[in-house]
């Protein structure tokens, strides 16, 4: 067996087939040795295993966690969508929260609709509900539903591009003076993007019902042409939407805004949307006795729980249009 010889890696010349002899002349750096156990044959040169450098294995590594988080470009026809309904719809900014609310009854319909067939999707929350909540001090509106939520490839198609062949008809009418803003937006679905109106930075944070918690996603952008995605954990089901308001939105992250424009617009949404309840000296606003009504000492009223979460109370009357007087 003659002594090993340092590998190096197959010449590329074209193949054809060569006896061992003009392999030795023609490719030199391919070892061929004769097989010990035959006389005269050649064994298939011998390449040793394929072996990874830690260099190669710490760049595995890093690829795949880049893969978990993405910075994409919005579609073209999104960022012109985006650039028209910021800057065009402005005298009606109030919208935004309409459509927020409209596409949260969607995906409370939708899953509603799935889990006929399947009820293991509405998981340990059967009842389907819209939460808005705000904070002043931040400048922040939420809008949460429990509904069907988003996979990351819904969020990407979904949020990233606007598949609908009648996209390029709604940029047209959203051009024209006479359009109908308001409208328009609800008739094309695109209202989503109407939270750009008032907020200068949007998140969403997702789960499809039906997948595991480490299945979540978390979407972001400033709608000036980027938005990030990546994997999170969210044990809850449904859609978060976040609103970094403005400035000069900031009108919108007050109680009585809000509620007035739930009344204006969203009464009519069959699935209860829930507030912070209105709360004075300690007390709901709705329980307007206090402890002296019930013939008790204000002194012996117990104390808040600092821990316990915000009460939260029906605003809407959830009865549709055609229902009601």
């Amino acid at each position: 067996m003659p002594p090993e010889r340092a590998y190096s890696p197959p010449c590329d010349r074209p193949f054809r087939e060569i006896s061992p002899a003009q392999a030795l002349i023609f490719c030199p750096e391919i070892p061929i040795y004769r097989s010990p156990s035959s006389s005269g044959s050649c064994c298939e040169p011998q390449v040793p295993p394929r072996v990874h450098s830690d260099h190669e294995d710490r760049s595995h590594k890093i690829m795949s966690t880049a893969t978990a988080i993405e910075t994409r470009g919005f579609q073209a026809e999104v960022k012109q969508l985006l650039h028209l309904m910021i800057h065009s719809l402005y005298s009606n900014r109030e919208i935004f929260l309409r459509e927020l609310v409209s596409n949260a009854s969607d995906a409370a319909d939708i899953l509603r609709f799935e889990a006929i067939a399947d009820e293991k999707l509405l998981e340990s929350e059967p009842d389907l509900e819209i939460n808005i909540d705000f904070d002043s001090d931040a400048r922040t509106v939420c809008v949460t539903d429990n509904g069907i939520g988003m996979s990351r490839d819904e969020v990407t198609q979904q949020l990233g591009t606007i598949a609908k062949s009648g996209t390029a008809e709604f940029i047209r009418e959203l051009s024209d003076d006479s359009r109908d803003e308001a409208n328009l937006i609800g008739q094309f679905g695109v209202g989503f993007y109407s939270s750009f109106i008032v907020a200068d930075k949007v998140e969403v944070f997702t789960r499809r019902a039906g997948a595991p918690a480490d299945e979540g996603v978390h979407w972001l952008s400033d709608g000036q042409g980027e938005y990030t995605i990546e994997t999170v954990n969210r044990p809850e089901r449904g859609t978060r939407v976040l609103l970094h308001l403005k400035e000069d939105a900031v009108e919108f992250a007050e109680d009585f805004r809000l509620r007035s424009l739930i009344r204006k617009y969203s009464d009519h949404i069959a699935f209860p949307i829930l507030m912070p309840a209105i709360v004075s000296n300690g007390l709901d606003e709705k329980s307007e006795a206090g402890p002296e009504a019930e013939g008790k000492d204000p002194k012996d009223k117990d104390p808040p729980d600092k821990n316990a979460g915000p009460t939260f109370e029906k605003v809407n009357t959830a009865t549709a249009l055609w229902m009601r007087p």
